[in-house]
């Protein structure tokens, strides 16, 4: 049977094939690099004017907040209105009121919304999306094309597909019985919690429920409001009816207060700290008595990502694992490598190569092409990641080997950083830090198990890991000893990186509900199924034939 294929009236239709985006190089000459170097001189000198969408509509309020870029905290590059209680209510109203009309609307149609909108981003959106992505959250061009663009656009195109298979999933049936399956949406809103990080993760929460009927509230991160607004933009230019996504920058506070409280909540779909989503998980709990139905809890949140190198991997190999794993996007990405163990053999061999990898990494604004590492998104998480620095330099268990300086002068600056430490428990091998601090412990060769078990057992999270090795014993055996200690698992490779329709995302323990984004079990999370039994033959009486004399 072909998947794609889905019958609405009396004709067959098949969605586009859904493949990944292709990633373009902004190498210097190209086309492509003129056109985001005008973007982000675009808006470098502009201040733009971001108001919350309700119901299709602009709101604006009197407290205008000013958005600056994380690289250059003097520089004033928009202003957002700060909604706040009354806004949250006037968002789910709208919800509700657009709900009948897109759930009665036929999948195929709203699916169309979508890939038009996947088109507008990889055509004349491109360099706006991107530009908005590098000046708001400080990505260099790679950080930004493979996120903003490529994998919003696929998560955008493979959710499509994904619809389409689960659509298709049908019971048996028999010449008297016809069984079929519908697949409802949930009943009331769901909300949508998007974090600072990635842009594309702020697309695709809001548009996942609502792709299968639903109709949202979306709430993104405060440093992620210059380019959610423009994704809000993308969405209506493409048909996205009034109602369907209402965006809103309020207060977590006043969002708990609000959408935890309502009757008709129905979902939330999250993406941040662990901390803050086991409080979402125990309000629910709380106010499980209030809900027309029992809300799905979807969640992705923290990583304390590890690597391990046995001794028969290529040293090179496993600096670029470490420096690539650790240092993109300054370690701002929930799956960033932050705990590596070394075999002693190993050690001198991996230290020239992070060496060498770190004397040529430059650090500076993304406007400048040549800079792989950029700021950390704001003074926060700047004061949180140097403290994490500041204690590893008086824990004398460790040794600041690389880095460990930093400046907020005119950006949140702080240099990429490694700690080598004896403690295989110190406090910056089990914390999670987000930030540009990854930790070397150094193990015995012959202690290659024990060290797993040690990985295994040493943090409370489970996102990402890798391990790198030529020895397939050695794989195996890792690959069994921390079955649970990571939603991805990466042989060979850096942890990071994970491709929508290839790697779908998610982990457990405290890093999530492990519902994987980019795949059709997160849909089905959207999803509430009705079974249909149609007899074509009604019996006519109660009696069996055993009741027979």
């Amino acid at each position: 049977m072909n998947l794609n294929r889905v019958k609405m009236d009396s004709n067959f239709f098949i969605v586009p094939p859904a493949q990944n985006e292709p990633i373009l190089s902004y190498a210097p000459g190209t086309q492509e690099r003129m056109e985001l170097e005008n973007a982000i001189d675009c808006m470098n000198n502009s201040v733009a004017e971001i108001p919350m969408i309700i119901g299709g509509k602009e709101v604006r309020t009197s407290n205008k907040v000013d958005i600056f870029p994380p690289h250059n905290r003097h520089h004033k590059i928009g202003f957002y209105h700060r909604g706040g209680k009354e806004h949250l209510e006037h968002a789910i109203e709208a919800a509700l009121a657009a709900k009948d009309k897109w759930e009665a609307m036929s999948w195929q149609s709203r699916a169309s919304i979508f890939l038009k909108a996947a088109n507008l981003i990889a055509g004349p959106y491109r360099y706006r999306m991107n530009a908005a992505t590098m000046v708001g959250q400080s990505k260099n061009p790679f950080q930004s094309e493979i996120d903003a663009v490529a994998e919003l656009i696929d998560f955008f195109r493979f959710n499509v597909r994904y619809m389409t298979e689960i659509m298709d999933i049908q019971p048996e049936s028999n010449a008297k019985n016809w069984n079929r399956t519908e697949q409802r949406p949930l009943e009331g809103f769901v909300l949508a919690i998007t974090p600072f990080n990635f842009t594309s993760i702020g697309g695709n929460l809001p548009t996942a429920p609502a792709m299968m009927g639903n109709t949202v509230v979306w709430k993104p991160a405060e440093r992620q409001i210059y380019s959610a607004k423009l994704i809000m933009d993308i969405l209506m230019e493409a048909g996205l009816p009034d109602g369907v996504i209402n965006l809103v920058y309020v207060s977590g506070k006043d969002t708990s207060d609000v959408c935890f409280n309502h009757r008709d909540f129905a979902g939330v779909h999250f993406t941040g700290s662990t901390g803050v989503f086991q409080d979402i998980w125990k309000t629910i709990g709380g106010n499980i008595h209030k809900y027309k139905s029992y809300p799905r809890i979807v969640g992705e949140t923290g990583g304390k990502n590890f690597v391990v190198m046995h001794h028969s991997a290529r040293p090179s190999q496993v600096a670029t694992a470490i420096t690539r794993g650790g240092f993109e996007f300054q370690g701002q990405k929930c799956s960033a490598a932050s705990r590596v163990y070394i075999p002693k053999s190993c050690w001198k061999e991996i230290y020239n190569e992070i060496k060498c990898d770190l004397d040529a990494m430059k650090m500076g604004v993304p406007d400048n092409f040549g800079n792989f590492v950029n700021a950390v998104i704001d003074e926060k998480a700047f004061d949180n990641i140097v403290g994490f620095i500041e204690r590893a330099w008086k824990n004398t268990a460790n040794e600041i080997i690389f880095g460990g300086t930093y400046d907020k002068t005119v950006g949140f600056f702080i240099e990429p950083t490694v700690i080598l430490t004896t403690d295989p428990h110190s406090e910056t091998m089990e914390e999670e830090i987000f930030g540009p601090v990854v930790t070397i412990y150094l193990y015995d060769d012959d202690k290659f198990e024990e060290t797993l078990h040690l990985v295994n057992n040493t943090s409370m999270y489970a996102l990402t890991g890798a391990i790198l090795s030529k020895d397939r014993e050695a794989i195996d055996l890792a690959m069994h000893i921390l079955k649970h200690a990571a939603g991805n698992f990466y042989i060979n490779d850096k942890p990071t990186g994970a491709v929508v329709g290839q790697q779908p995302f998610g982990g457990g323990r405290g890093s999530g509900t492990n519902d994987k984004a980019g795949s059709a079990i997160n849909l089905l999370r959207w999803a509430s199924p009705r079974s249909i039994k149609e007899n074509f033959l009604p019996d006519n009486s109660f009696k069996y034939p055993f009741l027979g004399e």
